[in-house]
């Protein structure tokens, strides 16, 4: 089952998730940690918390920020 959702302002289909997959499912599918990243669904910060009971359904839209450390002193 082919899975749509708009990622940063990008159609991404996804094949592999879960027949009904979570948010957590998509961010670990991204391969991103879920520690070092901050979600926006359908225009709401979602709880990282909650992220494993936030269903996604086809055409939701996310905004992904990932997190990076590190710079110059």
């Amino acid at each position: 089952m082919s899975f749509t959702v708009v990622l940063n302002g990008q159609s991404r289909v996804f094949s592999t998730l879960p027949e009904s997959p979570s948010l957590e499912d998509l961010v670990r599918e991204l391969g991103l940690k879920l520690d070092r990243v901050a979600v926006e669904h359908n225009g709401t910060i979602a709880s990282r918390a909650q992220w494993s009971e936030t269903p996604l359904s086809d055409g939701d839209k996310l905004e992904i920020v990932h997190f990076v450390g590190g710079g110059a002193i």
